[in-house]
């Protein structure tokens, strides 16, 4: 499911054609404020204890919450009735990682799961498999979903990873084309309050410069404790609105890195950045939003039957101004400028598309956005998606509180990023320096999709 046009036009659609948001739909739990079903104190720390294995009861009989202890040289925390490793790094003072094992999805490679928590009130979930194949010798990849807003594990579950979503959410099976066949691969649910993600008292974040911070801090804790991945060749991919966030996150790592050569910390990773890959990404969207019109008109698949009538002819007259608003945001570099960008571009150019009955991430397909048919997002599979990781064994399994509510996509994170105009930005400027320093750049597209 690739597609640069934004989840939020979307969701809008779908929530005018049929009254409201669903129950079960998208920002179930706003900000991260109520993220306990029906549960508080004592009994969300105790939710989790039923969902345990007879091994892991054992070790935390008789621990208190958040109690901490050593074992074979590693530091160990309770928190939650979940078992957890205690991470830290001393450059790195406000960020440690909770890590356990699952055995979910792939259950023959090694696994990790669980958070990064940044100076106590931001979660971050991550999910990582090791490689079918010769995994020592194999490259690290970080897959980024966009949104901005929703879960990387739509990617894990439904594209790319080691196992995909089936039976109305109730089962998942192995995926024989799965990344990880060949590669490590790292699913990160950011920025905080996307997927399992959580914050506490309201903390947000809504710039992908800011979130770039996060993830570096997330990769060099990781890489110090498993340095057995620390000098792969490291790619982030991503897609969507990920075509905004891995430029930044890229050009993050690729400065720290600088910053360690000269001022060598033997405490640091330096972290082996060997290309940036695209999908489908929003990246230059004055580029971009000025090919709407030739993609749906004169493409292979267009979405109007005339080139020359007149739907076309109203897209077209709206692309120079769309373009002056963005070059503005390119030039000023303020939500003041950016803002008006992101809502006259994607209101005037994608907000009649929303109504053709198409689905935009495959333009050859049809979209019946109810609840009951295709869902919001045109693909029944985010429903299952949530199914399946809302079953608390598996959040248990994860590291995962389980009365936690699990959401694909976050619409008021969604909502943030646009009032901040962070997606009309062009992140596209900050890929020169990296490929002329040797990181490799792959953009991948499918012809199908808006």
């Amino acid at each position: 499911m690739k597609s640069f046009i934004p989840i939020s036009l979307l969701l809008f659609s779908s929530w005018s054609a049929y009254g409201a948001p669903p129950a079960s739909g998208f920002d179930a739990v706003p900000h991260g404020q109520t993220p306990f079903l029906g549960s508080s104190g004592d009994q969300f720390r105790d939710a989790a204890t039923e969902w345990l294995d007879d091994a892991k009861k054992a070790i935390l009989h008789g621990k208190k919450n958040l109690e901490k202890w050593f074992f074979k040289g590693r530091e160990y925390i309770k928190q939650d009735n979940l078992l957890y490793e205690f991470v830290t790094h001393p450059s790195f003072q406000d960020y440690n990682l909770r890590v356990t094992e699952p055995k979910l999805c792939d259950p023959a490679v090694k696994q990790y799961s669980g958070y990064l928590d940044v100076a106590e009130d931001k979660h971050l979930f991550f999910w990582f498999f090791e490689s079918r194949t010769a995994p020592k010798d194999a490259p690290l990849i970080l897959w980024l979903n966009g949104g901005p807003g929703c879960s990387s594990s739509t990617g894990l579950l439904f594209e790319l990873g080691p196992c995909s979503i089936a039976n109305d959410g109730h089962n998942v099976t192995s995926n024989p084309y799965s990344w990880n066949k060949h590669a490590n691969i790292i699913f990160l649910d950011q920025p905080v309050n996307v997927g399992y993600s959580y914050a506490d008292d309201g903390t947000t974040v809504s710039t992908s410069p800011v979130a770039g911070k996060d993830v570096y801090a997330f990769l060099e804790l990781f890489l110090n404790r498993y340095p057995q991945y620390s000098k792969a060749p490291f790619h982030i991919a991503a897609e969507s609105y990920g075509g905004t966030y891995a430029p930044n996150f890229a050009s993050v790592i690729f400065k720290a890195n600088k910053e360690l050569q000269a001022a060598p910390n033997p405490k640091l990773k330096h972290i082996n950045l060997s290309s940036v890959v695209l999908a489908n990404g929003l990246t230059d969207p004055y580029i971009q939003m000025g090919s709407v019109a030739d993609y749906v008109c004169d493409g292979p698949y267009p979405v109007y039957d005339d080139p020359e009538g007149p739907q076309c002819a109203a897209l077209r007259s709206k692309i120079p101004t769309c373009q002056r608003l963005i070059k503005a945001c390119y030039n000023f570099n303020s939500k003041f400028t950016c803002v008006p960008a992101v809502a006259y571009c994607n209101s005037q150019l994608f907000g009649p598309l929303m109504q053709t009955g198409l689905n935009p991430y495959d333009v050859r397909r049809t979209c019946d956005r109810a609840e009951n048919k295709d869902g919001p997002l045109c693909y029944k599979q985010m429903g299952w998606i949530e199914t399946w990781l809302n079953d608390p064994s598996n959040k248990a399994a994860l590291g995962v509180n389980p009365s936690r509510n699990f959401a694909s996509c976050n619409m008021e994170v969604n909502q943030a990023f646009t009032m901040n105009g962070d997606g009309m930005h062009n992140s596209a400027a900050l890929l020169p320096e990296l490929v002329d320093s040797g990181v490799r750049l792959l953009v991948y597209a499918g012809n199908a999709a808006g």
